[in-house]
């Protein structure tokens, strides 16, 4: 055990039936930290090529962060990981919530399970004690009846409970891992490999202590912190939020951004803040991409300005070590009393992707779909695809179970989205994405999922922010809008920590931002780099974009470790975790280059009107460039060997 980590990792194969403790070197973490770390250097070394995401060679991981209970803010970010069943290669999601800490405090840096039962169970992680139970009782509940029943049935009071739904039991290749009633590791599928180990659910609970090397100044720097979150910006209501897109569409530059603007609105009105910005400026893609601005109108996304997320607020939101909150619980619709409030990635995912206008569907799908364990980014992606083959003739009423399918039907969208759920006539064909259903209807409908490596893409547009269009491209998890773009490196302001960096204008003409380039490449990497490495530590990207000076990421690590790592050592340990991931891809069998968007998405053919009018991204130069930011091979994006020696992988 050292400082900040708990030197030891829970080991469950499920097809046995037994449970074990294994230490971890101490320079495992100092090269990979915890985290996304740990499971790359983990996952790496033990699924074997070639094998089945969905079979019991597959380990799936539950990942707490280096900095997670430690004292300090924004880190109480936890993962799942595995071989994702969506793109063949490396999976992982990242969640909210609180069950980070409980991981930590059962006595482990994480827990990874391989193997499958043959009966449902459930995994009880009790002060470094581990229990395999039954779980036929829980096996078709939701994952708030199940999270509900464990906390009763284990009646213990620090315990946390990370549960599948319908949809992973039902094996969706869009299900997820929940948490705290809502928060919901949403991505790559993962909830699908947890169904397929008849894994219901992870309870974890204990009282160990995580150690410190310097308190004093651990809380000394977290005081900085936290006076930079609590300071205030005006702002303007929300109902002006999409007059506020207006201008800024209409301007011809645009200042640099810095993060404390975004990190007041998150206060305010949490991610549903950027909800009619993002339309009006061209970031949110609308209408299955194929859409913009112009077909979904200020008078149509007020339905969904901030002000009117937030007048359904009952109460804010915080997860663990959070003093942001930009969480919040609302009142239900539908006849949900509840429910978390709905993020921008849900609101514009069941919004402007399918012109739908109907709050209060939003609503209820926003909690149907957290109950039912199931991504909203892919769902909505795959709802917006269905329109669209059905608006064409490539799918019919009689296909539909007699749904009519059109753009902004709320009623035939909630119908669709419960039967995806259930897994239930048309439903079973799109319960696994927009790809695997076009392969199922045939070469026509491809053209209109949209996706990367076959994870459908989020609520970002590339051609808005080519920066997105790029890391959607070459991370080893394609399609993500988590991980950078021009925007995110402009709030990360990691330049005042890595010298070498390229800084960011105050104000630049918006034709500098479209263009590609070489810098375009190198603020990418670095992206990625701090990305995997701020994921080593549980930080929360909100938490990021206060800025690497306001958020003393490198020196809370050295204070928590008693390390005396630089900035530059540190991005160093980023590359090394993007590359172990990388490196996993490649060893089973994925191409990186197989992962370029669909072609709608960048721009081919470019918009013909709308604030993304004539805009298209090349990608080519850009990806070449940033593999080679890498040390990987710039044709094929594998790392060289010198990168693979150099890192000591």
């Amino acid at each position: 055990m050292g400082n900040g980590y708990m030197g030891k990792v829970l080991v469950v194969d499920l097809t046995t039936g037994k449970c074990k403790d294994e230490s971890v070197p101490d320079e495992v973490y100092e090269n990979h930290l915890s985290g996304m770390g740990l499971a790359s250097w983990f996952l790496y070394n033990r699924i074997p090529a070639g094998a089945d995401p969905l079979g019991p060679d597959n380990v799936l991981g539950f990942v707490s962060g280096l900095l997670t209970g430690t004292g300090t803010f924004f880190t109480g970010r936890w993962m799942v990981v595995g071989k994702s069943p969506i793109t063949g290669g490396w999976g992982d999601a990242n969640c909210g919530g609180n069950f980070s800490p409980a991981i930590k405090k059962a006595g482990y840096d994480a827990i990874f399970v391989t193997g499958a039962s043959d009966k449902p169970v459930y995994l009880l992680v009790n002060d470094g004690k581990a229990e395999i139970r039954d779980a036929a009782h829980l096996w078709g509940k939701d994952t708030v009846e199940t999270e509900e029943t464990l906390l009763e049935e284990v009646a213990l009071k620090t315990a946390r409970v990370a549960s599948i739904g319908p949809a992973g039991e039902k094996l969706s290749l869009m299900a997820g891992v929940c948490n705290d009633k809502g928060r919901i590791a949403a991505r790559s599928g993962l909830g699908a490999v947890m169904g397929s180990k008849k894994l219901k659910a992870v309870v974890a609970t204990g009282k160990s202590k995580i150690n410190v090397h310097d308190k004093t100044t651990t809380k000394q720097l977290s005081k900085m912190c936290n006076g930079w979150v609590a300071k205030k910006i005006p702002l303007p209501p929300g109902h002006m939020a999409g007059v506020l897109g207006t201008i800024m569409r209409k301007l011809p530059a645009q200042m640099g951004q810095d993060g404390m603007l975004y990190i007041s609105m998150l206060k305010k009105w949490g991610t549903a803040s950027m909800n009619q910005i993002s339309v009006e400026i061209g970031d949110s893609p609308i209408q299955n991409w194929k859409g913009s601005n112009v077909e979904f109108p200020l008078k149509r996304s007020k339905s969904v300005n901030p002000g009117a997320i937030v007048e359904r607020e009952k109460k804010k939101y915080n997860c663990y070590a959070c003093p942001l909150g930009c969480g919040g619980i609302c009142s239900g619709s539908g006849g949900y009393q509840e429910t978390h409030k709905p993020e921008y990635e849900t609101i514009l995912a069941l919004g402007g992707l399918l012109l739908n206008e109907d709050i209060d569907s939003i609503f209820y799908l926003n909690e149907l779909l957290n109950r039912a364990g199931m991504d909203t980014i892919s769902l909505g992606s795959t709802v917006a695809f269905a329109i669209e083959c059905f608006e064409k003739g490539i799918l019919t009423a009689a296909q539909t179970g007699g749904l009519h399918l059109t753009w902004g039907d709320s009623k035939s969208i909630v119908a669709l989205v419960k039967m995806i759920v259930a897994r239930e006539g048309i439903g079973d064909l799109l319960a696994d994405g927009s790809k695997r259903a076009a392969e199922k209807l045939g070469t026509e409908s491809k053209q209109y999922a949209m996706h990367a490596g076959g994870q459908d893409l989020p609520m970002h547009d590339g051609r808005a922010d080519p920066g997105f269009a790029l890391h959607y491209a070459v991370e080893p998890t394609p399609g993500r809008h988590t991980i950078g773009a021009q925007l995110y490196y402009e709030m990360y302001q990691i330049w005042k920590k890595v010298d070498h960096l390229p800084g960011i204008s105050m104000l630049y003409g918006k034709n500098k931002k479209y263009s590609t380039d070489r810098n375009k490449a190198v603020m990418a990497a670095a992206c990625s780099k701090y990305t995997a490495m701020y994921n080593g530590a549980g930080v929360c990207m909100f938490g990021a974009f206060l800025g690497a000076e306001r958020l003393p990421l490198f020196e809370w690590l050295n204070s928590v470790t008693g390390w005396k790592k630089t900035a530059e050592q540190y991005m160093e340990i980023g590359r090394r975790i993007q590359t172990l991931r990388q490196a996993f891809n490649v060893k089973h069998g994925v191409e990186p280059r197989s992962f370029r968007p669909s072609p709608r998405s960048l721009g081919l053919p470019p918009q013909s009107r709308g604030a993304n009018k004539g805009r298209s991204v090349d990608l080519g130069p850009m990806i070449r460039d940033y593999y080679e930011e890498l040390g990987w091979e710039t044709e094929t994006g594998h790392p060289t060997a010198a990168t693979m020696d150099a890192l000591g992988i």
